[in-house]
């Protein structure tokens, strides 16, 4: 069953799904939505072209424009709300609709629930699915409260991993996530380092330094993946030709493009399109 609320335009729903995931997707369009997805160890999905085999119980993080595939193994809960149900600006910035775990352009966001944290974040899941049918007028903001604590503590798990716990490395994975938030609204406009150390007012050396002190990423290597990810996207959901696909990432020069993305992708363009229509052809 499927559970959904809109509060004006304000909009949250959740549904379980026990190895139908693909069945529903299909029913609806989901795009818009951001969405945070519990599946159950053994499941196998693919985010944005990185698969995973889960061994254990995680929680992802999809953002509207990301691209998901969850094999008929896949069982758990799908939460899925608009911008404006959760998008506010708060005091501690890494837990808004624009935190780190969301517009992450070093990763894609996946907490690994080991132990006690899965029984955690499904006791929490269970009180939102409870909260979803009153009828009050405190539901709305009881459904954010509960959404929010998802949020905080899978944050917190996310830093735990990352080593993000004393004041210099928080203030650093800031410096950090001002970045990636910056890459993910110029990359189809903004190519280089220093485009973005301009942004940031600091030399692109300055830059090169704060994000490779705690990565072995560099700044380029960010812009660069990002521009690549959005042209796979393009590629294999789209029709666009490849010259249209140059224009709209901002290169003018179609040769320059197809050289930049064969080079960093391991295939000219026309060719990773057919061969991914030809891998899911064969999983058809």
């Amino acid at each position: 069953m499927n559970h959904f609320r809109q509060f004006a335009f304000k909009q949250f729903g959740y549904f379980d799904f026990n190895k139908d995931l693909p069945e529903r997707l299909a029913g609806r369009d989901y795009s818009s939505f951001i969405k945070i997805v519990l599946v159950k160890a053994k499941g196998k999905l693919t985010i944005d072209f990185k698969q995973y085999n889960l061994k254990e119980d995680a929680l992802f993080f999809i953002n509207p424009g990301q691209h998901y595939w969850f094999d008929e193994a896949c069982c758990g809960t799908m939460i899925y709300y608009n911008r404006d149900f959760y998008c506010v600006e708060i005091h501690d910035k890494e837990v808004a609709c624009d935190g780190i775990l969301f517009h992450n352009v070093y990763e894609i966001p996946v907490i690994f629930l080991k132990g006690p944290m899965a029984a955690d974040f499904q006791h929490t899941l269970q009180e939102i699915k409870a909260e979803i049918e009153q009828e009050d007028t405190a539901v709305e903001e009881m459904l954010r409260i509960l959404l929010k604590r998802i949020i905080i503590k899978s944050t917190r798990i996310w830093k735990q991993e990352h080593d993000i716990t004393d004041g210099k490395t928080r203030d650093e994975a800031e410096f950090s996530r001002k970045f990636s938030q910056l890459v993910e609204w110029h990359y189809a406009r903004l190519h280089t380092v220093a485009d973005y150390a301009e942004l940031l007012h600091i030399s692109p050396k300055a830059l090169n330094k704060r994000i490779t002190r705690y990565s072995d990423t560099t700044p380029n290597d960010i812009i660069k993946n990002r521009i690549i990810l959005e042209a796979k996207r393009l590629l294999v959901h789209t029709q666009l030709s490849v010259k249209e696909i140059s224009y709209k990432l901002g290169y003018d020069d179609v040769s320059y493009f197809i050289r930049f993305f064969t080079k960093q992708a391991g295939a000219s363009p026309n060719n990773f399109r057919l061969s991914y229509q030809q891998s899911s052809a064969a999983l058809v």
